[in-house]
């Protein structure tokens, strides 16, 4: 366990490089969710390996060996270092532990808001009489697409039917629900920080895509989406803060979503053609996924036996 326990705590530095090229080696839908589920398992192995540093440490401790029953403490090495050890990696459990669920409570309660100011309209679409151009997904009970008059006058009516189909992609796909897992894996482990970045562009590119499809035009999604980037922007200054999970067309390189929808005419078939290299950050961060799952248990396995032979039983 000296080893391996260490991995999954240093796995998720290198999860982050992988992750950024990660949304052009696949296709933005499965992007997503790749991303959102190498979150959870990076963070559940770097938490339970803190975890697994403490126990050696805190058998050291009478008490702890007694409710063990275990006849010596484990030996994992010199006792002041593992003690040590085991102090720091409780700080950092106890740490993340209060950042994740403040950060949790946080969602939620902005979750709840949005909920509540959705659920004072009815219809799917809610028109705000306010000239600054915005236009965002609003998850709720059912879901709702706001959008401002500014918006509105800014953009075609195909162009707004554009719009409206990338925001509707939002809700159906339930996107803030993945964005708020990268979040708060995150809080974490500092090295998962690094997949907020390729989580919100490769949610777009997705979104992009369904209204892409939606609308049967990619070169009128691409233009719905650079002008109402480039209306939103104008008068962002003055612009109304949107809610918390609020998830717009207008966020994330907007210049480098455009250039996808342009260039890349049907990225399910064309996914087959690509060099097997493109595919490399999908296979690294997997890899890491699967190292630090592997690492965990193989630590908590020689933790098992650890136990054991403290306890005076055979390994």
């Amino acid at each position: 366990m000296i080893y391996t326990v260490w991995l999954p705590l240093v796995l998720p530095f290198l999860a982050g490089p992988a992750a950024r090229r990660l949304p052009a080696s696949l296709p933005p839908r499965r992007a997503v969710l790749v991303l959102a589920l190498a979150a959870i398992g990076l963070a559940g192995a770097s938490t339970c390996a803190l975890a697994l540093l403490v126990v050696p440490g805190a058998t050291h401790v009478p008490a702890v060996a007694a409710v063990g029953h275990l006849l010596v403490p484990l030996a994992s090495g010199a006792p002041d270092a593992v003690v040590a050890v085991a102090a720091v990696a409780a700080a950092l459990l106890v740490c993340c532990t209060t950042l994740l669920v403040r950060g949790a409570g946080r969602r939620q309660r902005r979750l709840r808001r949005a909920r509540a100011l959705a659920a004072r309209s009815e219809g799917e679409l809610v028109v705000l009489a306010d000239h600054h151009p915005d236009a965002y997904a609003l998850p709720g009970r059912p879901g709702r697409i706001v959008v401002t008059t500014g918006m509105i006058r800014a953009l075609s009516a195909p162009e707004r039917e554009a719009l409206l189909a990338h925001e509707r992609a939002h809700l159906k796909d339930r996107h803030h629900l993945f964005t708020a897992v990268v979040d708060l894996a995150g809080l974490c482990h500092p090295g998962l920080r690094a997949l907020r970045e390729p989580l919100a562009y490769a949610v777009e590119r997705s979104a992009d895509e369904s209204a892409a499809a939606a609308v049967g035009d990619r070169g009128l999604t691409a233009r719905a989406i650079a002008r109402a980037a480039l209306a939103a922007r104008a008068a962002s200054a003055a612009a109304t803060p949107r809610p918390g999970p609020a998830l717009a067309a207008t966020s994330g390189p907007v210049p480098k979503r455009v250039a996808a929808l342009l260039g890349v005419p049907d990225p399910g078939s064309g996914r087959a053609m690509r060099p097997l290299v493109r595919r490399a950050a999908a296979l690294a961060l997997l890899s890491c996924v699967v190292l630090s799952a592997g690492a965990s248990l193989h630590a908590a396995d020689e933790l098992h036996d650890g136990i054991e032979i403290a306890q005076g039983e055979s390994p």
